[in-house]
């Protein structure tokens, strides 16, 4: 934990107002009362006036990279599994009032009133990160958030998730260049320009989940066309339509597990496969050149009867998936919900989403700096101490005594006073002058809701 804090305390030394970010990472991570940013200053690990909170946000403190490299040193090998799962998905940041923020477009949230479009006005994030192996026993659902960028109005967040994926595997001090990594993905990753962005990487595996109304393909036989010469060769064989069980067949490969719920309830999974599936591609996407395996997972009642109405479907693809065992991939994928959590619990307890500025650089930098607090909590797991509510103290997280992040937080103010703080006691140095009198601001532009356009 001291030497974490040491080495982003060292990287805060090449930017101005270095000890007012180390005490707002202090503050963002254990504060338990602050609603709004503005009231991080009440907190005891934030040495400063509020005035210098602003000025803070306005650095650009670390780069993406950065932030990895730190969040790597306290990522172990994997013991348990033979491979580094990395999972990707976008956020958003919705900001209906702020009409003088740039770049501002429809993004997807959740509504729960029926009807309602699932959609607000805002700004959205890709998140990049590793899902560390978990001790069910002791720790709850942890992320390491690796990479964090801004998606554009008019950018492909699928296709900047897998840039940024590009860019970890490719980076010589993360350890993911040249180990087996399995990344997890929800249905909106399952695009053929996803999908076949990253198929240079050997060591990368995409599992990825499907809809269930779409339409796959058997390899075609290996005599077709072979003879005649003529006419455009065969890429696909016979349809495999999730739709019609009739065009599946037998499966190549079956497995099944089971699942205690936090109630004690044990659930049955079944899981099938089949091999060597196919999918359409486009003029510049050669989507026949890459076959994957079809999953196909069922969770089962104790009264045998299925859990679901359907079935949920999954996309293994890459060159080494074949050493992946079913059970791999259903434990990798039922993970990538911890990206989830992180997002909840980012934006409920540590601010994630309430930062109200006009700039949308500072808005970046606040996410970044959100990002670091949870790195933070992360490399204190092992310091912490359960501290529940009386009303609490009945909840499965604290009779099992799991470390969460919300506990993490909780007793983040009592390690901070025993560890210490690199950033000294603010020196006072007179009263500033203010805005000069008389002056005049020009207002900011109002700007237009942007609409992507259709390609």
């Amino acid at each position: 934990m001291q030497q974490f804090r040491s080495e982003v305390y060292q990287n805060f030394n090449n930017y101005k107002r270095t000890d007012t970010l180390m005490d707002l990472v202090d503050a963002l991570s254990s504060n338990t009362t602050a609603k709004s940013v503005v009231e991080l200053t009440l907190n005891p690990q934030f040495q400063r006036t509020y005035t210098a909170l602003n000025k803070a946000i306005a650095v650009e403190c670390l780069s993406d990279m950065q932030i990895a490299r730190l969040a790597a040193k306290t990522i172990e090998p994997p013991q348990t599994r033979k491979f580094y799962l990395i999972g990707t998905d976008v956020t958003s940041s919705p900001r209906p009032y702020a009409e003088t923020l740039p770049d501002r477009s429809f993004v997807y949230q959740p509504n729960t009133i029926k009807g309602n479009k699932p959609i607000a006005i805002g700004h959205q994030y890709s998140f990049v990160a590793a899902l560390p192996e978990r001790d069910k026993e002791k720790t709850g659902p942890w992320v390491i958030p690796l990479l964090i960028q801004r998606v554009g109005s008019q950018a492909n967040k699928e296709l900047v998730g897998a840039e940024q994926v590009k860019s970890i595997l490719e980076d010589d001090k993360l350890p993911f260049g040249e180990a087996l990594c399995v990344e997890v993905e929800d249905s909106a990753y399952s695009k053929p320009a996803f999908l076949n962005f990253n198929r240079d990487k050997p060591n990368l595996v995409t599992i990825t989940r499907a809809r269930g109304t779409r339409t796959f393909y058997h390899e075609p036989p290996s005599d077709v066309d072979e003879e005649s010469g003529r006419g455009h060769p065969t890429w696909y064989g016979e349809l495999f339509c999730l739709k019609d069980s009739e065009t599946w067949g037998e499966p190549d490969d079956v497995a099944e597990t089971t699942f205690t719920s936090q109630r004690k309830i044990t659930y049955r999974i079944e899981i099938q496969a089949w091999k060597n599936l196919l999918m359409h591609g486009k003029k510049d996407i050669p989507m026949h050149k890459h076959a994957f395996t079809l999953v196909k997972i069922r969770w089962y009642g104790p009264n045998g009867k299925a859990l679901f109405a359907k079935p949920l479907w999954l996309i293994v693809m890459g060159d080494r998936r074949t050493e992946l065992c079913l059970l791999d991939i259903y434990q990798s994928y039922l993970q990538r919900y911890d990206l989830e959590h992180f997002f909840r619990f980012g934006k409920q307890k540590l601010l994630l989403d309430k930062f109200q500025t006009p700039d949308d650089k500072h808005e970046e930098n606040w996410w970044r700096l959100v990002v670091l607090a949870y790195l933070q909590l992360w490399a204190a797991k092992d310091l912490v101490s359960q501290l529940p509510r009386p009303w609490e103290r009945y909840l499965p997280s604290v009779l099992n005594k799991l470390i969460t992040p919300a506990a993490a937080q909780r007793d983040m103010s009592r390690i901070i006073r025993q560890i210490g703080t690199p950033s000294p006691a603010p020196k006072p140095r007179g009263k500033s002058p203010g805005r000069p009198k008389g002056i005049v601001l020009t207002p900011r532009k109002r700007l237009a809701v942007v609409k992507k356009a259709k390609t």
